[in-house]
């Protein structure tokens, strides 16, 4: 069985009837998202979702998945998302599908943020894979050369070979660090710089952890 479906169907099977669900961004929360639809057609769960970009929110609708507007939400009972990397600490690096700040609005508000991952993204340390970073455009190039300033090597995400654009316009930096000793610090210094929108660390946000196996098991941390 994929270590990633196993790992998102153990997370679905949290949602209770009558909650508003928070659908998260990528190849983990796209089980997920079928996993809630199937949930729904076989037990007639009743539940209302947003969703934290345009393609899980259109996914979501094909599969007969209530999506409502967020002005018509009083609160997220639980937000189920992947990440990219998931440290002892259960800090996380978020934002190689794009949508980290939707992500991060979204965990922000829900009682519970549950994050789904395969084995291979749990670290000792976060930072082997590349934090991503929202900019806007206006300027980057000064941006960018602040972050480089704090010791990595920044690259602009492209997309097909043009400059890859946020569901809200932005553009992602993908800083290649190899090791971030120390998450929370770095989040801080980040949040310093004008022309950040917001950036990948995830620092103590997330209220379970749900790791799927090769074989088909998951564990919960």
């Amino acid at each position: 069985m994929n270590a990633k479906k196993a790992a998102a169907d153990k997370a679905v099977e949290l949602i209770q009837n009558g909650m508003t669900v928070g659908l998260g961004t990528g190849s983990t929360a796209y089980w997920a998202i079928h996993r809630i639809a199937e949930r729904i057609k076989e037990e007639g769960l009743q539940l209302k979702a947003v969703s934290s970009s345009k393609n899980s929110e259109e996914l979501a609708l094909q599969l007969g998945i209530p999506i409502i507007p967020f002005a018509e939400v009083e609160s997220i009972d639980m937000t189920i998302d992947g990440a990219d990397e998931v440290d002892r600490d259960n800090h996380l690096i978020k934002g190689g599908g794009g949508a980290l700040l939707r992500e991060k609005i979204i965990a922000s508000n829900s009682k519970r943020f549950v994050v789904i991952v395969d084995e291979s993204k749990l670290v000792k340390t976060l930072g082997k894979f590349p934090l991503p970073i929202e900019i806007v455009p206006f300027a980057a190039e000064l941006t960018i050369r602040r972050l480089e300033q704090l010791g990595c090597k920044p690259v602009i995400r492209k997309a097909e070979q043009s400059t890859f654009v946020t569901d809200n316009g932005n553009w992602i930096v993908d800083c290649h660090f190899d090791e971030i000793a120390s998450p929370g610090a770095l989040g801080d210094r980040i949040k310093t710089i004008p022309g950040v929108v917001e950036h990948g660390l995830f620092i103590q946000m997330a209220h379970t952890v749900v790791v799927g196996h090769a074989d088909g098991t998951t564990s919960v941390i």
